[in-house]
C-alpha cells in the first residue's frame, strides 16, 4: 500500500523536474450525522485533519470528496454543505464548496466544476458535493472516475470506512492518478493488522449487535486466535436458544441456530471460552421509561424481550476481561440508543477502557458512540472509523481500496 511517505518522495521528485503536483484529490469519510443543518458528531471530520494538514503544509490545493448516506437522486437532505463550517472551524481558513457533477470526458456541460477546481490557489481547500449524487458512483463507472481524475494531479485515499466499497471515488479513480493512502488509512490498517498478525495474549473479542450473521466471517477468522469471546446484544439470544434456553419474544435468527451450535462446539474443542449473558434486562416494548424486569437469560417469559445484559452479566463480562492484553470490541450489549438499555454497553466499554497496558480496539458506530458517551475514547489504543470496513478487513486481511493502492 503506497502511503504519504511515497507521496512525499514523488512530490519532491516532480518538484525538482518542475512538474510538481498542484491539486490533490482526497477521498475522506464525511458520512456524519446531520440534524437541522448541523453536524452532530464530527469524529470522522477530525480524523481526516492530519492528512489535510500534511498536504496543505506542502502548499497544495486540497479537494475533498465524500459520500453521505444513501440518497435517492440529489436529495438536498444529504448535501455535504453543513460539513463546510466544521472544516473551516478546524482549519481556520475558508473552505470552498463545489456543487455539480465532475467533468466527465464523454459529456458536455460539465466544465464548471473543472474551472472551479482549476482556479484553486495553493494552500486552499475545497469540498465537492456528495459523490453519491453522481450517476455511476456506486457502479464504479470508469467515465465518472476519469471525471474525478481531471480535477487533480494526485489522489489520496483516507476514507477507511469506505475502503471496502469498489466505487468510482474509492478504487476507480486510482486507475487514472498517482494514488496513496492517507494518515487515517495507515493508522487503521496498522492497528487492525495487530489483531490478526501479532495479538498479545490473553486475547478477548467482545461482540454485540443484532445478528450472528453479521459477524460470522469475523468469528470464523478470529476464533482460532482468541482466548475468549464475550457475546451480548440480541445476537446472544440465538446462542442461548441454540443451547435450549427460552428467550421469549427476544430477537433470534432461527435459521442460524445450527450455526450457533457448531460455533459453540468448535469453541469448546479448541479451548476458547464463550461467555454468554446469565441474566437480561427485559421489557414488553422498546421505549424509554418502560417497565423493565430482570430475568435469567435462558428463562425469559413469552411477551418479554431481552433488551440489555443484566447486572450479573455486566459484572461477569467485566471480570472475564480482567487481565486481557488484547481486546477487540464490536457491537453494543443492548438497545444502546434507548435508555435504560444502554447500561450494559457502558459498563463493558468502561471495563475495556480501564484495562492497564492492554491493546484495545473499538469498532462500530454504537460501540464508538458508547466510548464517546463515557468520555473514554482516548483511553482505547485505537477507535476505528470503519464499521463494516473494519469487520471486512479483519475477515480478509485486505479491502478493495487497499488493493487499489498496492
Amino acid at each position: 500500500m503506497r502511503t504519504l511517505a511515497d507521496f512525499d518522495k514523488d512530490f519532491e521528485a516532480k518538484y525538482t523536474l518542475d512538474e510538481n503536483f498542484s491539486n490533490v484529490l482526497v477521498r475522506v469519510d464525511y458520512n456524519v450525522p446531520i440534524k437541522d443543518g448541523r453536524v452532530t458528531d464530527d469524529t470522522r471530520i477530525k480524523a481526516s485533519l492530519p492528512t489535510i494538514k500534511h498536504l496543505l503544509g506542502k502548499n497544495l490545493a486540497v479537494i475533498l470528496m465524500s459520500h453521505l448516506g444513501r440518497p435517492k437522486g440529489k436529495d438536498p437532505a444529504f448535501s455535504l454543505q453543513p460539513v463546510v463550517k466544521v472544516l473551516q472551524d478546524y482549519l481556520h481558513k475558508e473552505v470552498k464548496f463545489i456543487k455539480g457533477p465532475p467533468p466527465r470526458p464523454s459529456a458536455s456541460g460539465y466544465l464548471d466544476v473543472l474551472n472551479q477546481a482549476g482556479g484553486l490557489l495553493p494552500g486552499s481547500v475545497a469540498l465537492l458535493e456528495n459523490v453519491r449524487f453522481n450517476d455511476g458512483e456506486e457502479a464504479n463507472d470508469d467515465d465518472l472516475a476519469q471525471g474525478y481524475a481531471r480535477l487533480g494531479d494526485a489522489f489520496v485515499l483516507d476514507a477507511f470506512g469506505s475502503a471496502h466499497r469498489a466505487h468510482a471515488s474509492v478504487t476507480g479513480i486510482t486507475k487514472h492518478l498517482p494514488s496513496y493512502a492517507g494518515r487515517l488509512m495507515e493508522k487503521e490498517v496498522s492497528a487492525l493488522s495487530k489483531l490478526i498478525d501479532t495479538p498479545s495474549k490473553p486475547y478477548w473479542m467482545v461482540l454485540g449487535g443484532a445478528k450472528v450473521s453479521d459477524k460470522i466471517g469475523l468469528i470464523n477468522k478470529l476464533l482460532p486466535k482468541v482466548d475468549g469471546i464475550v457475546i451480548g446484544g440480541a445476537m446472544a439470544f440465538t446462542f442461548i436458544k441454540a443451547r435450549g434456553g427460552q428467550v421469549g419474544n427476544s430477537l433470534v435468527e432461527d435459521d442460524k441456530l445450527d450455526l450457533a451450535r457448531w460455533l459453540i462446539q468448535i469453541a469448546s474443542a479448541i479451548g476458547v471460552k464463550l461467555q454468554l449473558p446469565t441474566d437480561v434486562v427485559a421489557a414488553k416494548k422498546i421505549e424509554k421509561g418502560v417497565e423493565t424486569t430482570v430475568f435469567p437469560a435462558n428463562r425469559i417469559p413469552e411477551g418479554w424481550m431481552g433488551l440489555d445484559i443484566g447486572p450479573d452479566s455486566q459484572k461477569d463480562f467485566a471480570k472475564a476481561l480482567q487481565g486481557a492484553h488484547t481486546v477487540f470490541w464490536n457491537g453494543p450489549m443492548g438497545v444502546f440508543e434507548t435508555p435504560p438499555f444502554d447500561a450494559g454497553t457502558l459498563v463493558v466499554g468502561k471495563a475495556i477502557a480501564e484495562l492497564s497496558g492492554a491493546f484495545t480496539v473499538v469498532g462500530g458506530g454504537d460501540s464508538v458512540a458508547a466510548a464517546n458517551k463515557l468520555g473514554v475514547s482516548e483511553k482505547f489504543s485505537h477507535v476505528s472509523t470503519g464499521g463494516g470496513a473494519s469487520l471486512e478487513f479483519l475477515e480478509s486481511g485486505t479491502l478493495p481500496g487497499i488493493e487499489a493502492l498496492s
